[in-house]
């Protein structure tokens, strides 16, 4: 985790140390090329290239803060593990928790929640502003395991 932490950090973004926005999210997206899309679907969202161009879809019945991190869930899938080449899909939330998924699980919830806001502010406060247990638990996790 902490060479996806130095990955991303050189993106300078303020990734992990500042809440990142919807806007942040288009500004990625614009900045590589990749298109963003929102349908119901039966998956939270997916990441996939084709013929050289990138693709993030959401599901658009999902309530805020939970669409914002599958998009950036999505994103970290492009930034950390998307082949330059050849075709690609990855679904989030089917299928078996991998690396990938891990690391892809860890790259939205450092956007969302930074390190900041788990050193100084509580549970309580997370959750009124809108994060789910879920995400607020694997946040605490990633901060006592890796430190980031």
């Amino acid at each position: 985790m902490r060479l996806l932490a130095e990955k991303i950090s050189k993106l300078q973004i303020g990734w992990n140390e500042r809440p990142l926005t919807e806007d942040d999210f288009v500004t990625l997206c614009g900045r590589f090329g990749i298109t963003v899309a929102e349908r119901p679907l039966g998956v939270a969202g997916f990441y996939y290239r084709v013929m050289g161009r990138d693709f993030i879809t959401a599901d658009s019945r999902l309530g805020w803060p939970e669409k914002l991190g599958v998009l950036f869930h999505e994103l970290g899938h492009f930034l950390l593990h998307a082949p330059r080449t050849s075709p690609s899909a990855g679904f989030h939330g089917v299928g078996r928790l991998t690396r990938k998924e891990r690391e892809a699980d860890a790259f939205a919830l450092c956007a969302l929640i930074p390190k900041s806001q788990i050193e100084s502010r509580s549970i309580h406060d997370l959750i009124d502003q809108g994060f789910t247990v879920e995400m607020i638990a694997g946040r605490y996790a990633l901060y006592e395991q890796y430190g980031i």
